[in-house]
């Protein structure tokens, strides 16, 4: 089992930042999982059930299609690096922790390799003193990088830093373009992730 994968893209630091700076601050919708953070943890969606820009829950029982919010269209590099991932997207959200905020320990559903659907992260604002722990190691999550995190394995997020830690955050069906870079990866072919 592939517990995190680095992927071998890069994407620009200042595009992705200025994207971010196209949202407005009334966008940001709290997280719908209160139980497990302190401080403020929001996101936006930029493909949601149904397209709807205030729909931060990516429902697996819903009946409606992913879609891309009108927030997306706004966005033109983030869709630049969307179209860089050969699969079906569901749903993409950008996550903010706020400077201070942290996320406990938890697991999330049926979003690893083996399930068929994958978690991918692309940090768009971090800092060295924002941690990411999956199944007890710290992941070096730096901007621009992009990571598959098996998410079913239990996480947790501390920023201890000044800044809003921001991550790209990108739910995949994993197909044969996806499935190419975890043969490397067992093959020891992979990254240094």
């Amino acid at each position: 089992m592939v517990t995190s994968l680095k992927l071998p893209f890069r994407f620009d630091p200042a595009r992705l930042t200025a994207d971010l700076g196209r949202i407005a601050a009334e966008e940001w919708v709290p997280h719908f999982n209160k139980s497990i953070y302190e401080g403020d943890w929001s996101g936006v969606a930029l493909r949601s059930v149904g397209g709807k820009a205030m729909q931060l829950y990516p429902d697996p029982t819903a009946t409606d299609r992913f879609a891309d919010t009108e927030t997306l269209g706004r966005c033109p590099y983030y869709q630049e690096v969307l179209a860089t991932f050969q699969c079906l997207l569901t749903s993409v959200r950008l996550l903010r922790l706020q400077a201070g905020s942290s996320i406990a320990e938890h697991r999330d559903y049926r979003l690893g390799y083996e399930d068929g659907e994958v978690r991918i992260h692309v940090p768009i604002v971090t800092d060295q003193d924002v941690a990411f722990f999956l199944a007890g190691d710290r992941i070096p999550l730096a901007v621009g990088e992009c990571w598959y995190l098996n998410v079913n394995l239990p996480h947790r997020v501390e920023n201890r830093s000044r800044i809003d830690r921001t991550h790209l955050v990108i739910d995949c069906v994993v197909n044969e373009w996806l499935t190419q870079f975890f043969q490397l990866e067992s093959q020891g072919v992979g990254s240094d992730g």
